[in-house]
């Protein structure tokens, strides 16, 4: 039986270990255990989360800084619970912010006793700060990338290191069936749909929520058919529902993860809050307009050691800015709106995104037809089944 510690801070980093331990069930035919930390989808396949995963999912420097102790005792409590179980494996979802601080106490506690050491989703050094390579590669046994270009920066550092594919290729996001939503929520099938996705955390929805209702606003006037589609978790749709409950339009929110496809694919073009979402977005093919606004402090902090022209990793991937990007100062509503009107024409802006996502969705789908999870749960294998934990060469 393959004992198997796995963690996890935010949704995206929920719906990643989830399906992992689906894959690793499938590899070790069922011969497998979990025990960590995460959320409701991790939670679906059997985990009892040490605590409640939303103790976590904070970000910049001002929104942890309140919440740093509560942070540091997880920290502390996740380290001790893997010293206590002993499992045979240690995977670390995202996070990074907390997973190296977990796998650094875990190292410094249990020595050469520790379990072999994964962490899931390669930081982004080729964005920022490329030292952490190193860093990672002192850490950890062996790391899974999701982007083609990554694990060269970890290889380099002496680590084991796997362009899995990226996640959201196994997900239905490419070929859902977005009429479905429609019918089942009352949208008319020729009525136009404008996705609204205000971010994953309470902090991007309370600093992007009014920019972006704001940006729809003279659009919705203009046209009072176009429906809003506003997919979102469930802890934050009662603050969706607070932005968009005075617009001139019907709108509708969903919570429900199971449904989350069909709504993205019922989207005639969108507006987002900068993240994950924007490459969802692409592989759903829905022409969009990212915005983000983090506190003044920790833009210039970022802002010091960024390493790329473009935040969304659709343009990253493509080396070009086909998604526009309305980042910081220059997230403003009269200069985005105007864009979404383009976009709700579909005519050459709209067209260009799709006929360049569908090379992005070339770009992340993996080198084989074997679904990302699987790739990920047969590394953790050839990890788990190396040669003894190295920890003299530790860095």
């Amino acid at each position: 039986m393959l004992r198997v510690f796995i963690t996890a801070g935010e949704a995206s980093g929920d719906i990643l270990a989830a399906r992992l331990m689906v894959a690793l069930r499938h590899e070790t035919g069922g011969q497998v255990s979990f025990m960590g930390v995460g959320g409701a989808q991790m939670a679906n396949e059997g985990l009892r989360s040490l605590f409640p995963m939303t103790d976590l999912s904070v970000m910049g420097v001002t929104e942890i800084l309140p919440r740093l102790p509560k942070i540091l005792a997880r920290i502390r409590q996740t380290a001790a619970a893997v010293a206590a179980e002993r499992p045979d494996i240690f995977i670390s979802v995202d996070s990074p912010d907390f997973s190296f601080r977990v796998a650094k106490a875990v190292r410094d506690a249990m020595g050469d006793q520790r379990p072999r050491m994964v962490h899931y989703v390669a930081p982004t050094v080729w964005a920022w700060r490329p030292e952490r390579a190193a860093k990672v590669a002192g850490l950890y046994d062996g790391i899974l990338c999701l982007l083609p270009f990554e694990p060269d920066y970890f290889v380099r550092e002496g680590m084991k290191a796997s362009f899995v594919g990226h996640a959201m290729m196994e997900s239905d996001l490419a070929h859902a069936d977005g009429a479905s939503f429609r019918e089942r929520h009352g949208i008319p099938a020729d009525a136009p749909v404008l996705g609204m996705l205000f971010g994953s955390r309470i902090g991007e929805l309370n600093r992007m929520g009014p920019v972006l209702r704001a940006a729809v606003l003279p659009l919705l006037k203009e046209d009072q058919t176009i429906h809003i589609v506003a997919p979102t978790l469930p802890h934050l749709a009662r603050e969706v529902q607070n932005y968009l409950y005075k617009q001139p339009c019907k709108f509708h929110i969903t919570a429900d993860v199971a449904e989350k496809a069909q709504a993205f694919r019922a989207m005639d073009f969108a507006i987002a809050t900068s993240g994950t979402v924007g490459l969802e977005l692409a592989v759903a093919d829905v022409p969009h307009v990212i915005g983000y606004r983090v506190n003044a402090l920790t833009a210039a902090l970022v802002r010091r050691k960024l390493k790329i022209k473009y935040a969304h990793l659709a343009n990253i991937l493509l080396d070009d800015g086909v998604v526009p990007e309305y980042l910081q100062e220059k997230c403003v509503a009269t200069d985005i709106a105007p864009v979404l009107r383009l976009l709700k024409t579909d005519g050459f802006p709209a067209q260009r995104q799709r006929q360049k996502f569908e090379q992005v969705r070339a770009m992340i789908a993996g080198p084989d037809r074997i679904a990302p999870s699987i790739r990920a749960a047969r590394f953790v294998m050839e990890v788990h089944d190396a040669s003894p934990v190295r920890v003299s060469g530790a860095k």
